[in-house]
Formats: structure tokens, C-alpha cells, sequence
């Protein structure tokens, strides 16, 4: 029994503190120990077994060579866990550099964009009528009580955007619903400078607007193209969200070319998950060569605050719409002549097509520049000024960004054949700039609304008692477009209660064109009184 304190043994204590130290899974080397044991006890139990000349059986040869190989094993996991160790010390330090790296980057960007981003603060002056009885608003009433009681006739409302310094002349991009409406605007610089801005041009059908400071040493921002843009890239969002100036944030580009999200007549939004949130609106976008390639517009939230869903408008349709206002003082856009639908699957095979790219023409007005070009009704539009076609809203924005009078060569399918049209591209008529029904019947005539389902009031946050209609859409020649924004909620109307959006079009097909009308909207928390006057 002498053999059990053989050197042997000394594998199996070996073993174990080198799975210790090195990390090694100790059930390995501790099998390598029993091993050496084993034979140790076996073959060398006595000290004169060998020199009496006793013979080596093959099992033992067999269990050396076991016992050689797990040495063998033992020696490769322990070079193997150097080796590991090694490369972890090298990736730790390589990810730590990388790292810093990007960290570095990221803030010298932060660093020369952030000083181009300005906050903009704006006081509205909304016309109420307040739901205090009417009695208390008699000239008798007053004469004996004053005007203590007096329903008031204006409310000021406030609120915060951003906005990017786009020429050192002082002009600054914003969204539009940022300014519109407004009877002062304030923009403080990252230097804490304030200026007064002035309105140079606004366009609700893209949320953009323009503002001028009369300032000197000012930071401008570099143009990107936004055209250029791809799903995956990293960028920043740079604005003043809840009023907490120059607050940067970063993401990536979710998607592009989104449409149909409901937030303004021509989208073709770039989508992202950068942090944003109210008080962003306006803001800058840029990508990570400090180059802006997006005006921050709008989140998709079911909370209010940030989800991973935020909307910018690209710098491409931006820059056109803001060069249109500063040298027209209107946003003049392209007009082709048409209607057009989906190419979907069904279609697809009714029109014999071997693929579903491009768009159908539903019509084709006439006199308009497609009837003019020979375009007809059935044709499917593939391709515009060199860029292919994959829906509608797509071809609609490209139409209206294309400057009147500027011929463009379109590729169409007929009849399953290929055909290519020059077209030359004409304005909006003014008739169809106001409304395309025709003329306003009434005050409220313009104002789109839609039911206030239980589950849009717990997206909007709203009250679970408010009945009403929530306004979608505000015509910008609409005679309450002044008064009446996009997210009220329409109460009543002329004293009468709207529940949905039936009655509301019931109540205003009886009011004529002649006549003011007094509606009951909640806003920012609270209802309050307006009243839509004849000028």
C-alpha cells in the first residue's frame, strides 16, 4: 500500500491546481490523476514486482498509452488556455480601443454640429370663448360686478421646438408645426444668444418652415444627400426635447422612404431609433460625417414619449421646399396630370404583367402635361428621370419636387411592350393648390377628423371620459386653418355634442357659408371655447 504515495499520485494534486489556476475544467485533469493512480497501484504495488522479473501484460502497455495520451490532452488544454488567455488580453484591449474610438467620433461630431442646432420657443394667441354663462358677459352684469367675471377673450399657449442654422445669413430650417401660428418666436443659440425670428415661408404639406435671425458669426451646418442614405447607417439626432437644449442622441436608420404614416400630404420620411421626443421637432438628423440629412418631425408613440420610432424628413425634399420659400415666399411643386393606384398582385395578372414594379395610371386629366406627353389610362409608370417606380407616393413626390418646366423622360409598359414618353412638367394649377372639391361651403369645411376610438385616446394619452372627434388634417386654405391644429379634439359644435365623426358632418352640412360657428376643443389637457368668425 506503500505505492499510494508514489510520485504518481502527484499528477492528480498537480492536476487539480493547474485547473485552478488556468481556468480548465478540473473533471479532465482529475481523470488524469485517478489514471495514474490506478497503474501506480496496479503495476508498481510492490517495490520488487519488476525486479523479480515479473512481465509486462498488454493491459498495461494499453492503459501507459492511455494515461500518455491524457498527459498529451492535459498539456494541449493547458497551452490552449495560455493561448486563450493571450487572445482575450488582446481582444480586450483591441475592443477597448475600438471603443474609445468610436466614442472619440461620436463626440467630435456632437461637437461641430451642435452649435448649427438653436432652440425655438414660440407664443400662440388662441381666440376663446369661455364656458362661463353667458349671463357674466352682459353689459348690465358688468356694469354692477366689473370684468372680474368676464369670459376672456384670448389664451396665450407656448411651446418648444429646435431648429438647424442652414445659411450664416441667419436663415433657419424647422418643422412647420413648430412656428405655425405663431405671434413671437425666440431662438436661443448653443451660446445662449436670443434673437427674435421672423416667418419667412411655411408649407404644411411637408412640415416645413422657415425662419430668419438678424445675427452675426453664426455656425452653419454641412448639406448630406439624403437620397443616399441606407438602412443600417449610424446618425445622430441633435435638438431641445422637453425644452433640455442641445441634447444628442444616436441610433440608426430604421428605413427610408416611408409613407402614409398620416403626418403630412407628401412623406417620404426616414425612420429611425434615435432617441426622439417632443421639443426634437425641427431638429437636425445627421449622419457620421456631421452632414444633415434629416429635419426631426414627428415619433409614432403610444405614450407620447420616445418608442424606437421616429420621423425625419429628408434634407433632399427639405432644401427644395425651403430654396422655394426664400425665393418665391410659396413652395411651388410639380404637377403631371394623373391618377395612380397601386400595381398589386391582382392587377398585375389582370394587365398580363410578368412583374409588379411601377404604378398604374387610374386617369389621365386632360389638357394636364401626361395627356400632352401621350401618357393614357392603363399605362404602368416604371421609371421617372432615371429612377425606377415602386408605389405611388414615391412618383407623387417626385413629381412635386420637380421644377415646372423641366422636361423628364419616363419609361411605361403598354400592352406588355416598353415605351418611353418626354414629358414636360407644369404647377399645380391654383384651383387644385385650394381644394379639389371645389370651393369652402362653410368655416369648418377644409377640417379633416376621424372617430376618437378608445384606443387612440390611450395612444394620445387623452382622458378616458372625452368624447369627441379628433382632428386629422387641417387644409392650409381652409378658413379655420388659424384656429383649429391637427390633434384637437372637436366637443362640440354650435353648443352641440359630436361623438363621432357621422354626427360632426351631420351638424356642419346644416351650417351655411355666412355663418360663425362656435365649437368646444380640448387641448393641451384642457377644453376651451373658439369661435370661427366671417372676416
Amino acid at each position: 500500500m506503500e505505492s499510494r504515495s508514489c510520485p504518481m499520485r502527484a499528477h492528480r494534486e498537480c492536476g487539480e491546481r493547474a485547473a485552478s489556476c488556468a481556468g480548465v475544467v478540473p473533471g479532465v485533469l482529475t481523470l488524469l490523476g485517478d489514471t495514474c493512480y490506478s497503474i501506480s497501484y496496479d503495476y508498481f504495488g510492490s517495490r520488487g514486482a519488476m525486479s523479480s522479473g515479473k512481465s509486462v501484460s498488454p493491459v498495461f502497455i494499453r492503459d501507459v498509452r492511455a494515461v500518455l495520451m491524457l498527459i498529451m490532452t492535459f498539456m494541449l488544454v493547458v497551452v490552449g488556455c495560455q493561448e486563450s488567455s493571450a487572445v482575450d488580453e488582446k481582444v480586450s484591449l483591441h475592443s477597448s480601443d475600438v471603443l474609445s474610438s468610436i466614442g472619440q467620433a461620436t463626440a467630435e461630431i456632437a461637437e461641430a454640429v451642435r452649435p448649427a442646432v438653436v432652440n425655438i420657443s414660440t407664443r400662440r394667441t388662441v381666440k376663446i370663448r369661455s364656458g362661463v354663462n353667458p349671463f357674466f358677459d352682459d353689459p348690465f352684469f358688468r356694469r354692477f360686478f366689473g370684468d372680474e367675471f368676464r369670459a376672456p377673450r384670448e389664451r396665450k399657449t407656448a411651446s418648444l421646438g429646435s431648429g438647424v442654422i442652414v445659411d450664416a445669413a441667419g436663415f433657419i430650417l424647422t418643422a412647420n408645426h413648430v412656428i405655425q401660428g405663431a405671434d413671437e418666436i425666440r431662438v436661443t443659440l448653443s451660446d445662449k444668444r436670443e434673437f427674435k425670428g421672423k416667418i419667412i415661408g411655411t408649407d404644411a404639406m411637408t412640415d416645413i418652415g422657415v425662419i430668419k435671425i438678424d445675427a452675426e458669426n453664426l455656425s452653419t451646418i454641412k448639406w448630406g444627400d439624403s437620397d443616399r442614405l441606407r438602412v443600417g447607417e449610424t446618425v445622430l439626432a441633435i435638438g431641445s426635447p422637453y425644452g433640455l437644449s442641445q441634447t444628442v442622441t444616436m441610433g440608426i436608420v430604421s428605413a427610408v422612404g416611408r409613407a402614409n404614416v398620416g403626418i403630412a400630404d407628401y412623406e417620404d420620411f426616414i425612420q429611425t431609433d434615435a432617441a426622439i421626443n417632443p421639443g426634437n421637432s425641427g431638429g437636425a438628423l445627421v449622419n457620421v460625417k456631421g452632414e444633415l440629412i434629416g429635419i426631426n418631425t414627428a415619433i409614432f408613440s403610444t405614450s407620447g414619449g420616445y418608442q424606437g420610432i421616429g420621423f425625419a424628413i429628408p434634407t433632399n425634399m427639405a432644401k427644395s421646399v425651403m430654396n422655394s420659400l426664400m425665393s418665391k415666399g410659396k413652395v411651388v411643386r410639380g404637377w403631371l396630370g394623373v391618377t395612380i393606384q397601386n400595381l398589386t398582385p391582382e392587377l398585375a395578372r389582370q394587365f398580363e404583367l410578368k412583374e409588379e414594379k411601377g404604378v398604374l395610371v387610374g386617369d389621365v386629366i386632360e389638357g394636364g402635361p401626361a395627356e400632352k406627353a401621350g401618357l393614357r389610362r392603363g399605362d404602368i409608370i416604371t421609371e421617372f428621370a432615371g429612377r425606377k417606380i415602386e408605389e405611388p407616393n414615391q412618383l407623387r413626390n417626385m413629381v412635386a419636387n420637380t421644377e415646372p418646366g423641366q422636361s423628364i423622360v419616363m419609361k411605361i409598359i403598354r400592352e406588355n411592350r416598353a415605351d418611353i414618353l418626354k414629358v414636360t412638367i407644369s404647377e399645380v394649377p391654383a384651383d387644385t393648390q385650394r381644394q379639389r372639391a371645389g370651393e369652402f361651403d362653410n368655416l369648418l369645411n377644409g377640417v379633416s377628423v376621424q372617430d376618437l376610438t378608445a384606443e387612440l385616446s390611450i395612444r394620445l394619452n387623452l382622458p378616458k371620459k372625452l368624447r369627441g372627434v379628433i382632428v386629422t388634417d387641417v387644409d392650409p386654405g381652409s378658413p379655420a386653418a388659424d384656429s383649429i391644429m391637427k390633434g384637437d379634439v372637436i366637443q362640440e359644435v354650435n353648443r352641440r355634442t359630436v361623438s363621432s365623426a357621422a354626427e360632426y358632418e351631420q351638424v356642419i352640412s346644416t351650417i351655411g357659408s355666412d355663418k360663425d360657428i362656435l365649437l368646444l376643443v380640448y387641448r393641451g389637457g384642457a377644453s376651451i371655447y373658439i369661435t370661427l368668425s366671417i372676416q
